[in-house]
């Protein structure tokens, strides 16, 4: 078996003939110059830890971002402390979001604030079209979002709730319910003795454990 140094001294050689050859491309455009910069973090962000990573992005203390978790737009993305990204989230923050404290937005979970549907319709999907849809997203303070998920464009999540996983939420979210479904609907209320009753479980299960 071959030493960690070799393998490795042979791996940096593959990337090297990889990174020389002639079918190995880059564009040399604007809009390529443009992204390069957030890739190239994006790739350096797989050595760091996940509040390495929310530090790189600019979140409060206490944030974490997952490997894969991608934000686009973060420059426009208003975020509370002690928030968590989970791996394939996509969070868009490109027509404005904003995130509360303690929330967590799970593995897989898609916010959306913008929607270039419209621009498939009018046949013009290329890059910059004035035909995509941009609106404020908002999500309060001590939110779950369980992934796989959906959020629409422009809805407004209030504080204390919990979206089940599979669901996809098209409009408003008022405060202390629960929500899923598809599209997402308020399944109860979150109130103080819902919450005691999943503390006594918790304890529990702990002591059965």
């Amino acid at each position: 078996m071959r030493e960690q140094s070799e393998l490795k001294a042979e791996l940096l050689h593959m990337m090297r003939e990889l990174w020389l050859c002639e079918d190995f491309c880059l564009s040399d455009s604007e809009r390529s110059a443009r992204l390069r910069p957030e890739i190239m973090r994006r790739l350096l962000g797989l050595v760091m830890t996940d509040d390495e990573r929310a530090a790189d992005l600019g979140l409060p203390a206490g944030c974490r971002v997952r490997e894969s978790a991608k934000i686009i737009a973060p420059q426009n993305l208003v975020c509370g402390r002690h928030c968590w990204f989970g791996e394939n989230s996509i969070t868009d923050a490109s027509g404005g979001l904003i995130i509360g404290d303690h929330t967590t937005i799970a593995s897989g979970v898609f916010v959306w604030t913008h929607s270039s549907a419209l621009s498939n319709i009018m046949g013009n999907n290329e890059p910059g079209n004035p035909w995509i849809r941009r609106a404020q997203t908002s999500i309060g303070h001590r939110v779950f979002i369980g992934g796989p998920s959906v959020i629409y464009p422009g809805v407004k999540i209030g504080n204390g709730v919990i979206v089940m996983p599979m669901s996809v939420v098209i409009g408003d979210i008022p405060d202390n319910v629960v929500v899923a479904g598809v599209p997402g609907k308020v399944l109860r209320t979150v109130d103080d003795a819902w919450i005691q009753s999943v503390i006594n479980d918790v304890k529990a299960a702990s002591e059965g454990n």
